[in-house]
């Protein structure tokens, strides 16, 4: 209300101010105005509430009149249905086909007569009530009267106490029309009040570019309007927020829920508790054009609940729902440069990095960070093993598994050479796959690996959610591998130049620096370990007898033996000429001697032609003083000069404590 209906209404105490267009209406004019207003015929039907209620009034403002008391008061439509009156004349009314009330409805003029029945001997008086404009016949009233007054002055009382109902009855109408339009003014200034917090809310909301920011602002500003309510605001989004009455919103949940019902049908929810009965909840959907992102719940009192605007709660929840839009693209949008600097960093780090190991763990570490996945495995073909090697992942349990070319989703997509991506494994399962079962996803993006043109392995990415990666995470992914398969390729360039550095070409087994280097690290991380140094005996009788390429051949043969025997962690080395050497990680000299008994039983049993070896055997442990690579070395050879000088093709350990030989 503005200051100037303000003070027209404390001038006008007990009585209702109206406005128009120019402002508020003067006490003469609003007086002449409304004396201008007047019911029609298409009133009539509804007009019996208002009837009712100026007979209370009529009766209350006669009671004190003499005159009154001698009568019965009855009212009839124009159609001479029953409106109202006393008890004892409902029925006479009802039933009576008397002439003075038909001839009163018929020619619509006052009409007096004895009464018949059960008002025989009393006065009836039946007088018709017009619209005051118009003239419209609307209402008849009816009066009983003993028979000792005479009609005349009856039918007289009557029409005067008609005249006064009908100004009750239009001081009535009066009233709700002016309560009508007092009512119409205060809807229009919550109108505007509405309109005004609605719009200093959106342009607040507008200016938020941070979701936690809208989030927060839409409970504030609810808890602003309404501090008495208990006020959550429940989101469907992966978003995390600090707020404590930002809450995830869980499907998972009975439905029962208020805000789970109101997420699911996306309309305005409305729940009264038994229990405590005085306690109301409402959900709110907050949505954009893209759908429901979250419900905002409220519980009030009961007895507060008529008076929250449920509508401007509704508005403002749609305007937050699009502020959070508006807010998520701004956040995508930065995150898509964020990934395209990610993408840069990368590449660039992959280039810094020639250790395989090193870019696989790199490459997993920044595929699951940048695609937001759960699981990363890196599969790469390893032509010794024959198949498909883990060489990273985070699912610890598959770390360096060996798969078939041909099995599952990597064997797949490795012999499609074609990038994958699956929406639902449970629905669409194209092939098995350990990675998803054991890890309980349910997306999958999976792109081959290209290394110097050619499918060198698969990367795979998982999540448990399903249809969890976009065609643009799909499309990502393939230039990201791209790019790891560009450092893989200059990796494997630099292993295979090293490879070929640190093995003997004759034997393909490591060379003698490599050994050194690999003992010296061994010893810095294990508790101890063995050396058998392998002299294949008579070597240069060999060589005289059957020529060198017999002897190279003899070589290889016993090269090879001593691969196939060990360990995959053990360390093959040639020593020099006919001279091999074999570290042993962790293995006592007991472990040793028996690994040395099966290379020696082997090469004289599968040599041809026929030769023998000897070993001689060294330790160390963590109880003995630091013990150098050149003394393990040196003593090991000292143990094979015993063998050799004890008669050949026999073992024999560095302190001569145990020997094994055969004549």
């Amino acid at each position: 209300m503005s200051e100037e209906q303000r003070k027209v209404y404390e001038s006008s105490p007990g009585s209702a101010v109206m406005f128009n267009d120019a402002g508020p209406i003067p006490g003469n004019e609003r007086r002449l105005w409304l004396q201008g207003l007047d019911i029609t015929p298409h009133d009539f039907p509804y007009i019996q509430p208002l009837i009712s209620d100026s007979y209370l009034e009529w009766l209350r403002e006669s009671a004190g009149t003499q005159a009154m008391r001698k009568f019965s008061w009855a009212l009839l439509s124009h159609e001479g249905a029953w409106l109202t009156g006393a008890p004892e004349i409902t029925e006479y009314v009802h039933a009576s086909e008397d002439e003075t009330l038909t001839h009163a409805l018929r020619s619509k003029e006052a009409a007096q007569g004895m009464g018949r029945g059960s008002l025989e001997g009393r006065v009836l008086c039946a007088v018709p009530l017009f619209t005051r404009v118009h003239g419209d016949f609307f209402a008849v009233m009816v009066s009983v009267a003993s028979g000792r007054m005479k009609p005349e002055q009856s039918l007289m009382l009557t029409e005067t106490y008609a005249l006064l109902f009908r100004s009750c009855f239009y001081r009535q109408m009066e009233y709700i029309f002016a309560e009508d339009l007092e009512k119409v003014h205060r809807q229009a200034e919550r109108e505007v009040q509405r309109r005004s917090i609605l719009f200093q809310y959106v342009k607040r909301m507008h200016v938020q570019i941070n979701v936690d920011s809208v989030l927060v602002e839409a409970i504030d500003s609810v808890l602003a309007l309404y501090p008495k309510a208990k006020v959550e605001l429940f989101m469907s989004q992966d978003h995390e927020s600090v707020h404590p009455l930002v809450r995830p919103l869980l499907l998972h949940h009975w439905q029962e829920e208020v805000y789970v019902r109101t997420f699911m049908e996306g309309s305005l929810t409305i729940q009264e508790h038994e229990e405590p009965d005085t306690l109301v909840e409402i959900g709110i959907p907050m949505g954009g054009k893209q759908g429901v992102y979250g419900v905002l719940h409220v519980e009030v009192d009961k007895s507060e609940l008529p008076e929250m605007d449920l509508e401007l709660l509704g508005m403002m929840a749609d305007a937050a729902g699009t502020a959070f839009e508006n807010a998520k693209l701004y956040e995508q949008s930065n995150l898509m440069i964020h990934e395209l600097r990610m993408i840069n960093e990368l590449t660039q780090r992959l280039n810094k990095s020639l250790h395989l190991a090193e870019i696989f763990q790199f490459a997993n570490h920044e595929l699951l960070k940048i695609l937001e996945a759960d699981y990363c495995c890196i599969l790469i073909h390893n032509e010794e093993l024959g198949g498909l090697e883990v060489v990273s992942c985070n699912a610890e349990w598959l770390a360096k598994e060996v798969f078939e070319k041909d099995y599952g989703l990597g064997g797949l997509v490795y012999h499609s050479k074609e990038p994958l991506i699956l929406s639902d494994y449970q629905e669409e399962r194209p092939a098995e796959s350990r990675l998803m079962e054991s890890t309980r996803s349910s997306s999958m993006i999976a792109t081959p690996l290209m290394v110097n043109g050619e499918v060198r392995g698969v990367v795979l990415l998982t999540h448990a959610k399903r249809h969890y990666f976009s065609y643009d995470s799909y499309r990502l992914l393939q230039a990201l591998t791209s790019h790891i398969g560009l450092a893989i390729g200059n990796a494997f360039l630099h292993a295979e130049v090293r490879r070929m550095a640190n093995r003997d070409m004759l034997t393909e087994l490591y060379a003698r620096h490599y050994l050194d280097e690999m003992i010296h690290e061994c010893q810095n991380r294990d508790f101890c370990g063995s050396l058998i140094v392998v002299d294949i005996d008579e070597f240069k009788q060999v060589n005289d007898t059957f020529g060198h390429q017999r002897g190279d051949k003899i070589l290889k043969q016993v090269s090879s033996i001593v691969k196939t025997t060990i360990r995959h962690s053990d360390i093959p080395a040639r020593w020099g000429g006919e001279e091999l050497a074999v570290y042993l990680p962790g293995l006592g000299i007991q472990q040793a001697v028996q690994v040395a008994e099966r290379i020696r039983l082997r090469v004289a049993e599968e040599t041809d032609p026929r030769v023998t070896v000897s070993c001689g055997i060294s330790e160390w442990n963590w109880t003995n003083d630091k013990i150098s690579v050149e003394s393990l070395f040196y003593r090991a050879d000292m143990a094979l000069y015993e063998a050799k000088n004890g008669g050949r093709n026999r073992i024999v350990v560095e302190r001569a404590e145990a020997e094994i030989g055969m004549d």
